[in-house]
């Protein structure tokens, strides 16, 4: 399902007459079963177009369009994975995955069906009957993306869902939603900070400027898939963003610091992490 955003502006009321603008004429296009990423330095908007793709808050002025019809609310066709998986601590991993369908009015029989098929798609049927807090962060995401997998949404939207996770562990979930993605055919918008992260796993990326936040440049990624991180395609792409994003970085510390801040230019750029600013 194709995805469409269109001179999309969006302002937040700071006082009685005070607004603040975070969404400057965003427009761009999601193609229906491509992957795209958002990356960029905190503030620059990107899960506030998260949330309007997903109908939980209204542009100012613009339209946000699913298969050509206007946003108009939460539906169905789109589900969120958000940095914590949001689960139900007094649920069962598999009582988790169950309740959206349940509340579908699915019969019980089916909706049991579906949700054993999303666990073996992550890999936790043997983890079905534990508990959230019996489960490791990674594993508690692979929960997460397996309940929204099996409403069978037509989006899938991701919000920076490996963050809090260690590196190893991201590296493992980066090759399953991969895998996943390819068998599915969903069409994802996944939001990060991390630019490898955004290389290894999207076909395009989209760099947003600072607030308000706006399209800076997009980036094709052709590296073969499965994707390796340490790929010289990845590696090199890696440094072109990171080059066109020092400039934003810059302006997100001069604001912090005072006008008389200069970022140092590094000539290198091959961290595994290469995290743009989300602790600034």
């Amino acid at each position: 399902m194709k995805v469409s955003l269109k001179k999309v502006n969006k302002s937040f009321q700071k006082g009685k007459d005070d607004t603040l603008k975070v969404l400057n004429d965003i427009d761009f296009n999601i193609e229906e079963g491509e992957f795209v990423s958002l990356a960029g330095p905190s503030g620059c908007g990107k899960s506030t177009i998260l949330k309007l793709i997903a109908g939980l808050d209204s542009p100012t002025s613009g339209e946000v369009l699913v298969n050509g019809n206007k946003v108009k609310g939460p539906g169905t066709d789109r589900v969120v994975v958000f940095q914590e998986g949001g689960l139900f601590p007094w649920m069962t991993v598999f009582e988790n995955v169950t309740y959206g369908l349940l509340r579908k009015k699915m019969s019980k029989k089916e909706a049991e069906e579906k949700a054993m098929d999303g666990l073996r798609m992550v890999h936790l049927i043997n983890f079905r009957e534990s508990y959230p807090h019996e489960l490791s962060g990674g594993m508690k995401q692979r929960v997460a993306i397996a309940r929204a997998l099996v409403m069978d949404p037509d989006v899938l939207l991701m919000d920076e869902p490996f963050a809090a996770l260690d590196e190893q562990t991201r590296l493992v979930l980066h090759r399953e939603l991969q895998k996943i993605w390819q068998e599915t055919g969903k069409t994802i918008l996944f939001i990060t900070h991390n630019i490898r992260e955004a290389l290894t796993l999207s076909d395009r990326v989209l760099l947003m400027s600072t607030r308000p936040g706006a399209v800076k440049k997009e980036f094709t990624v052709q590296a073969a898939r499965p994707r390796d991180p340490s790929d010289s395609n990845i590696v090199d792409l890696e440094r072109r963003v990171m080059e066109e994003l020092e400039e934003e970085m810059e302006k997100v510390l001069k604001e912090e610091f005072g006008n008389d801040y200069h970022l140092e230019k590094s000539h290198v750029r091959s961290s595994d992490h290469s995290d743009m600013g989300s602790h600034i």
